[in-house]
């Protein structure tokens, strides 16, 4: 099994006729993915490899009965297109885009609760169920079919990890970029429940960062309602006080969101730490043996 995503989800990209959109777009075909509708208003009508452009999600939801959605669109633009996918009954909404207002983000996160629809990200690489489908910028080669569910706050360290446990011999069920903003939809709280749930993924693994407290408040659900083992990593150790650390959320404020105090977090509830990317898959097999 797999979770939020397989070769049924049926996807519409908002903006794909922007450079970002239609070069994931092909991607996103290539792998197997059900990218059956784009959207650009005033743009409707077109073609972007094969993919028939509307000008509403409206259209594309009504033609091609679309259920995932993913969005390209610029900043500025954002929040008009996730609440177009909220209100227009999408049940999954992988929003790429950087740099959208905290502001928005909340609104469009509220909302989406509110409707019964998921949000992955903004800000984030999106998800990839191997051998499944891939919604998102990710490279589908690095990620091998298995039975280990991952949920990120970075991009790269996302792609990092994978590559190093499937070059270990080790699959994944479900990859999911939780995004690198302060604010997001999906919380690694989610995620975790999600994987408590599915038979086939037989341990988590959690890859954080400084900032927030995302990290402490997912080890306390470990702690209580978690049964499959988890594994953690752990970015920014060396990183200054005050200094923002390539993601929005990535700031240590006040003393508090430090690596150190989320790895204390994580181990007091009994969940592996690695301490370089490089040393998840061992721990892994480590927890998988017990």
């Amino acid at each position: 099994m797999t979770i939020l995503l397989n070769r049924e989800n049926r996807v519409v990209v908002q903006g794909i006729t922007g450079r970002q959109g239609s070069f994931h777009a092909k991607l996103m075909l290539e792998y197997g993915t059900k990218v059956l509708a784009g959207v650009t208003p005033g743009r409707g009508g077109g073609r972007v490899d094969g993919i028939p452009v509307y000008d509403t999600v409206a259209e594309a939801r009504d033609l091609h009965n679309v259920d995932t959605s993913i969005i390209f669109v610029p900043a500025i633009a954002a929040y008009d297109a996730v609440m177009e996918s909220i209100n227009e009954g999408i049940k999954l909404i992988v929003v790429i885009t950087e740099g959208i207002p905290p502001n928005d983000t909340m609104k469009f996160v509220r909302s989406a609760k509110e409707r019964g629809s998921v949000i992955i990200g903004p800000n984030c690489p999106g998800i990839i169920s191997p051998g499944e489908a891939k919604v998102g910028i990710m490279p589908g080669f690095v990620y091998k079919k298995g039975p280990i569910g991952i949920a990120s706050r970075s991009g790269t360290l996302t792609y990092e990890i994978a590559w190093e446990l499937t070059k270990a011999g080790i699959g994944q069920s479900t990859v999911i970029g939780l995004g690198g903003d302060p604010i997001t939809g999906l919380t690694f709280i989610d995620v975790l429940r999600l994987f408590e749930k599915d038979d086939e993924t037989e341990a988590v693994v959690l890859i954080g960062e400084i900032g927030g407290d995302a990290e402490e408040r997912a080890a306390q659900i470990i702690g209580k309602e978690i049964k499959k083992k988890v594994v953690a990593y752990v970015a920014g150790r060396t990183a200054p006080e005050g200094k923002r650390m390539g993601h929005a959320g990535a700031i240590i404020s006040a003393g508090s969101g430090t690596a150190m105090s989320k790895v204390k977090a994580f181990r007091d509830v009994g969940v592996e730490v690695a301490e370089r990317p490089m040393d998840v898959p061992e721990l892994v097999k480590r927890v998988l043996r017990r």
